[in-house]
């Protein structure tokens, strides 16, 4: 059987129906599921929280998972409720960053290359190229380039590289002038 329906359309008393019978549905999607818990505009917080800590007593396994592969679904979901200060936030990276880490070592696995990690998301909606495959270390995934993007991290870089270029130009006259 399949659901035919959206699951953030759905409403507690659904949710809770195909939670427990999701053996019964071929198209039955945890990550679907994950995403709509913090899309779902029908439901309160308490029901979102409660739903949440009902998928997680079936599918633990697969919600630990997603700090691999959809970190920020994973942060909506575990935040749900939470009044999280930027130290909170921090922190909860960390956490994410190190049990990645851990994951990534016990399966063996050497590349990241799946999830969140193998798509192009520069951050701006209407980036023409969202979506896009791409392949982890490649010069398209490294600079973004996409209309609108500015890349921070080649910004900063070349901002280093233009004080370096002051701080040796200052040198370089000093040393000449001493040379007079």
């Amino acid at each position: 059987m399949e659901i035919g329906k959206q699951f953030n359309s759905l409403s507690f008393k659904e949710y809770q129906f195909y939670i427990e019978n999701h053996k019964n549905y071929s198209d039955f999607n945890t990550l679907g599921l994950y995403r709509s818990i913090s899309e779902n505009e029908k439901l309160s917080l308490e029901e979102k929280i409660k739903v949440r800590d009902l998928a997680n007593t079936i599918f633990q396994k697969t919600f630990d998972f997603l700090q691999v592969k959809d970190p920020w679904t994973y942060i909506k979901v575990e935040a749900l409720g939470l009044e999280l200060t930027n130290g909170d936030k921090e922190q909860m990276w960390r956490k994410i960053r190190k049990y990645q880490e851990k994951i990534l070592r016990e399966k063996r696995i050497r590349h990241q290359n799946f999830g969140e990690y193998s798509k192009h998301n520069c951050g701006y909606e209407t980036c023409s190229m969202n979506g896009i495959m791409i392949k982890q270390g490649s010069w398209f995934a490294e600079y973004e380039m996409c209309i609108g993007n500015i890349n921070k991290y080649i910004q900063k870089k070349k901002s280093e590289r233009r004080k370096s270029d002051r701080k040796n130009e200052t040198q370089i006259i000093k040393k000449e002038l001493d040379l007079e």
